[in-house]
């Protein structure tokens, strides 16, 4: 049964998050430009989020749609399986040119859930190639989001994540809170003494968790995480899927904490937001777990698209973007603006928080809001902005222009203010 206010062919998709009993039909976008999406009856919106934090070039920059429109011509997709190619190749070498450390060996996919879902499995086959038996689960931080597939939706917050519903499905795993205070790093390092032999790998996202609820933390605590898991002889998986590629004003997180995880996963930003592709690194002492005589020690996984040329052409041309113009020094623009744009809400009884690192800002409310209300309240300022649970918050294109930047305060001051009870 369609709803009256699905639009001709629209009723045959499943939206994303959406309640499609009740929830209002969808924008049509027909065009993007810099930081704006152009709807099809004219209406332009100044992007507050950058297309789930994607777009960290913008939409449609030259340089990238140049090197994908040329990699179209030779050689769109090809199988990974036996066959390899100079995008992934290079691709693959520029990362680990990149990443701290010894982060040397690139396992690509087409997600960000899938990164993780790869990381969880190097981590468990690691132990089971080592000969060691029963170290199946993963200590996971509270009020983290890791993805929507079953091993990602595990290692979720499990009492008030989007994924709770699925408690009796997913398989079990360790929570604990991340080691804010003296307890709670004494409480960490208990529970990973009582539970290392039946954990794999602990997990992190580092500085920010995000889809969480824009919870930060300071570069100490992904510090102590590192140093403990370390010390208990776990291997320590960082999901940079959102906060790679400056996003937190370094290009990753992870340099912050001066630490070095044994996996790393990334995503949404490598392309530029171009196109879907997520890659899982790992160190040498990881990858030389799978080396073996036997094959059934290989790593086990291989999606149909991974490593697409288009997606490695774009990811390129992104990590030339980044490599010859100013990004993070961009990245330090935005968070000054956004710090000084959102600190007179501070003083508004509604307002539990304000949160500032890098090119993410967010507001929180001390009681959820009407979010379909709040939607409906931004673009009827020209601005697209999309709250969830009780907070409000822009992660924009880190080349976002001064104007539209100012313009995205200005609607989220008036939009929060007026959100009070």
């Amino acid at each position: 049964m369609t709803s009256p206010n699905d639009r001709s062919q629209g009723h045959h998709l499943w939206r994303p998050y959406t309640q499609m009993k009740s929830a209002a039909p969808p924008l049509e976008a027909v065009r993007t430009h810099g930081s704006r999406i152009v709807l099809a009856d004219g209406r332009e919106l100044i992007d507050g989020i950058a297309s789930w934090w994607t777009a960290a070039h913008g939409y449609n920059h030259p340089h990238i749609r140049a090197a994908v429109a040329a990699q179209l011509e030779a050689m769109p997709h090809v199988m990974f399986g036996g066959l390899t190619h100079a995008p992934a190749e290079r691709l693959a070498a520029r990362l680990a040119a990149l990443l701290p450390g010894d982060l040397d060996h690139v396992f690509f996919t087409d997600s960000g859930s899938v990164a993780v879902e790869v990381a969880l499995k190097m981590a468990v086959q690691m132990w089971i190639n080592r000969g060691v038996s029963g170290r199946t689960r993963i200590l996971s931080f509270r009020e983290g989001y890791h993805g929507d597939t079953l091993g990602a939706m595990s290692v979720c917050d499990p009492d008030e994540g989007m994924h709770r519903r699925f408690g009796a499905y997913l398989p079990a795993q360790v929570f604990c809170d991340l080691p804010r205070t003296a307890a709670q790093v004494a409480a960490l390092d208990a529970t990973l003494a009582a539970e290392r032999a039946t954990l794999a790998a602990v997990i992190v996202e580092p500085l920010v968790q995000g889809a969480g609820g824009m919870r930060m933390h300071p570069p100490e605590v992904l510090a102590t995480v590192a140093r403990l898991a370390a010390c208990h002889g776990l291997p320590l998986i960082a999901d940079e899927i959102f906060t790679g590629f400056g996003r937190t004003g370094t290009l990753f997180a992870c340099e912050q904490a001066g630490i070095v995880p044994d996996i790393l996963c990334l995503s949404k930003a490598l392309t530029g937001g171009t196109m879907a592709l997520a890659a899982t690194v790992a160190t040498g002492a990881v990858f030389e777990s799978f080396l073996s005589d036997d094959p059934a020690a290989a790593l086990m996984h291989g999606p149909t698209f991974m490593a697409n040329p288009l997606a490695c052409a774009a990811a390129n041309a992104s990590l030339d973007l980044f490599e010859g113009e100013p990004r993070l020094g961009q990245a330090a623009t935005i968070a000054a603006a956004l710090a000084d744009g959102l600190a007179p809400l501070r003083d508004l009884p509604h307002v539990a928080d304000i949160r500032v690192l890098g090119a993410i800002g967010a507001v929180q409310f001390r009681a959820p809001p009407d979010l379909a209300d709040l939607k409906h309240r931004f673009l009827a300022r020209g601005t697209w902005v999309r709250p969830f649970g009780d907070i409000v918050y822009l992660t924009p294109a880190l080349t976002i222009g001064a104007d539209d930047l100012g313009h995205l305060l200005d609607a989220m001051r008036a939009v929060v203010a007026e959100t009070a009870p």
